[in-house]
């Protein structure tokens, strides 16, 4: 229905009968600044959610993984995208990793401890953890897999100032 509406010219009318809607001679205004919604279609299933994403997503989404499963997980999807008769270049791809970020090992010392992470064994490969140099590198190798989005969890939505530090460090991942 909603594609409908969408895709009526400006001028006509549209008309739907479902089992819970009807429209009769609906303007379809106002029309989407979109050319479609944003689709994220996200999980580490290994038939049907790459199916799905090729399907119908906009963007392809894993997370919380290490790097070789976010390997994994992209080449299934393109490999589902191509399957479906799809290039795999139009579905964007993305990770999301919660992030832990110090200016010194002692700041990220103690934010790993706030949110219950072992200070000792913070950079995990499922983490975007380190010091600023650490967080551009990581970044950098995601996108070295694929990514084109990197959704940055922070977990302790009080510390305002790992969201400045953060903020700092972006600019450096724009030159990547």
């Amino acid at each position: 229905m909603i594609t409908g509406l969408w895709s009526t010219p400006v001028g006509e009318t549209f008309s739907f009968t479902g089992r819970r809607y009807t429209l009769a001679d609906a303007p379809a205004l106002p029309k989407p600044v979109q050319e479609q919604v944003p689709i994220i279609v996200g999980g580490g299933g290994v038939r049907r959610t790459p199916a799905i994403a090729a399907r119908f997503a906009t963007e392809f989404n894993i997370g919380f993984q290490p790097e070789d499963v976010i390997a994994e997980k992209f080449a299934g999807v393109r490999a589902a995208c191509a399957e479906a008769g799809r290039d795999p270049a139009t579905l964007k791809l993305s990770v999301a990793l919660p992030t832990i970020l110090g200016d010194t090992e002692a700041e990220l010392s103690r934010r790993a401890e706030t949110i219950g992470r072992n200070p000792a064994a913070v950079r995990a490969d499922d983490v975007i953890a380190g010091l600023p140099d650490e967080i551009v590198a990581k970044v950098d190798r995601l996108r070295g897999l694929g990514a084109q989005r990197v959704y940055f969890q922070l977990m302790d939505i009080r510390d305002v100032e790992h969201l400045e530090l953060l903020g700092s460090v972006l600019p450096r991942l724009r030159a990547l």
